[in-house]
């Protein structure tokens, strides 16, 4: 009964939480605050009901429309709600349940660090996903933050699965590693954006980008953050691919160079997959390859 109830309510908290990034994509580009006023119709300004804020119930009730305007409110919002509530209970199944089942007070430690820790990595790639998507815009006040978040999980993390003496000199190699899994996967992205402009002669990879490495480095190491950065690519260019096809039918078919493509929204799809089936991808390689 406990497993089943913590399913039920791992799903319906990420529904919520995935409303409450709604908010927040909506509001942050536009400098509002995410506080007041309350939620409100884009185009008529009508102060929504408490039925008209449930999470995707609401808009399948109003089809996706303003109940007095009729204005379009947009696939964005649904989806971002539906995604966070299955990816918090993927966490749920993948970390909580194993532990719970397990009932030793180190697997119940271990299960509610990685179910939580996953959790907030997931809601953050979300959001961060569909800023870039919308705006190309990577903000530092969600990366920055992420990233030393990113190392509290990682101290954490470490210390419940691997036996770590408690002295400062442990805890000083652990964070060595750490920084410099961050470093590596942030200069990564420097060093191409670097090349691409000897080429160019103008930027192709914005800063951001590079912030957004060194985030999946912290949260995932450095494994984990390339295999992301592999799978972000492969989507980039199966994207560039599609949108040359599209414009090769248009007249404006010499355009196609000079569109742009949110790289830090593929690298974050990497990165959820990465999170979620980095392990099993990274070794089903390692046994193709022969290691």
């Amino acid at each position: 009964m406990i497993l089943i109830l913590g399913t039920i309510f791992a799903g319906l908290l990420g529904l919520a939480f995935g409303s409450f990034l709604n908010v927040c994509l909506s509001r942050w580009p536009e400098g509002e605050s995410i506080a007041l006023p309350r939620s409100h119709c884009l185009q008529c300004g009508r102060t929504l009901t408490w039925w008209e804020n449930i999470p995707l119930l609401s808009w399948l009730a109003l089809r996706g429309r303003c109940r007095t305007c009729r204005a379009w409110i947009g696939w964005r919002y649904p989806l971002v709600e539906l995604a966070v509530g299955l990816l918090w209970l993927e966490c749920w199944l993948r970390f909580a349940w194993p532990a719970i089942l397990d009932a030793s007070t180190p697997a119940l430690a271990f299960g509610t660090v990685e179910a939580i820790g996953c959790a907030v990595f997931l809601w953050i790639l979300v959001g961060l996903a569909v800023l870039d998507a919308e705006h190309f815009w990577l903000p530092d006040i969600v990366t920055l933050p992420a990233i030393v978040l990113g190392a509290v999980f990682w101290v954490l993390r470490a210390r419940f699965k691997y036996p770590i003496p408690d002295h400062p000199q442990s805890i000083l190699k652990l964070l060595g590693g750490f920084s410099l899994a961050v470093v590596l996967a942030a200069g990564l992205i420097l060093l191409i954006r670097w090349v691409y402009w000897l080429v160019r002669r103008r930027e192709g990879i914005g800063l951001g980008d590079a912030k957004l490495m060194a985030l999946l480095a912290a949260w995932l190491g450095l494994p984990g953050a390339l295999l992301a950065f592999g799978l972000g690519v492969l989507l980039g260019a199966l994207a560039a691919v599609i949108l040359l096809v599209v414009l090769s039918m248009r007249r404006d078919s010499g355009s196609w160079a000079m569109s742009k493509l949110p790289l830090g929204t593929f690298l974050c799809i990497g990165g959820i997959v990465s999170s979620l089936w980095g392990e099993q991808l990274i070794a089903a390689y390692l046994r193709w390859a022969g290691f």
